[in-house]
């Protein structure tokens, strides 16, 4: 085993040992699905067309509440400090963690996505389209959050401030992952705004490492 495969495998181990994290950020993401059609009504339609709003909201909220977990344990008991300077470069002990983050929040959501589907009335094509945004944009929202993470790791009480940072930059995310499951008049939109989620994605995982890094590493200098 590979250091960078040793700390993916740490991070899964330390999050599944407690195992509320999780199933919490789970309830949380099927809660929405509850409530919202409470708030509605019980129009099947209107359901519908709100749903993929519904879908990527839900997963947005339900990924924040796993953040402040990041970074701030390892900060707190100087494990941080120590990876920096470990053989591996602290960008790739970032990636590793976020890695592991991505596995512990968007995995579970796209497990639970089809039961928030019948709740929102959306049928087994808008059902797909919602399940491939998902793993298509996650990655961007999980690499998001750690460059929040990072930059707040050092500060009492960051885990409040993170989310409010993170916003700007997530709404790209949202709108084209709405994109990717809605169907309206006109042309269907779905196929690009797959690939922009993509994009979005394949960027902000290569560079969030190294600005999470720079972000620690200048917090604790």
């Amino acid at each position: 085993m590979t250091a960078f495969t040793a700390i993916i495998t740490r991070e899964l181990k330390l999050a599944l040992r407690g195992g509320g994290d999780v199933l919490t950020l789970v309830l949380f993401f099927v809660m929405i699905g509850v409530i919202v059609p409470f708030a509605i009504g019980p129009d099947k339609i209107l359901l519908a067309r709100l749903a993929p709003g519904i879908v990527w909201i839900a997963a947005f909220l339900s990924m924040l509440l796993g953040l402040d977990r990041l970074f701030r344990a390892d900060h707190d008991d100087g494990t941080l400090t120590l990876l920096r300077h470990a053989d591996l470069p602290f960008a790739a002990i970032v990636a590793a963690k976020v890695i592991a983050h991505w596995l512990l929040t968007a995995v579970p959501l796209l497990l639970a996505s089809p039961l928030l589907a019948i709740m929102l009335a959306m049928d087994l094509t808008s059902l797909g389209r919602a399940i491939l945004s998902l793993l298509l944009g996650t990655p961007a929202l999980v690499s998001l959050g750690a460059i929040g993470a990072a930059v707040t790791v050092s500060i009492r009480r960051g885990g409040l401030i993170a989310p409010v940072l993170i916003l700007p930059l997530a709404i790209p995310v949202l709108i084209f992952g709405v994109g990717a499951i809605s169907t309206g008049p006109g042309p269907d939109q779905t196929g690009g705004a797959l690939l922009f989620l993509a994009a979005i994605s394949l960027i902000t995982t290569a560079l969030a490492p190294f600005a999470a890094a720079l972000a620690i590493s200048s917090g604790e200098d």
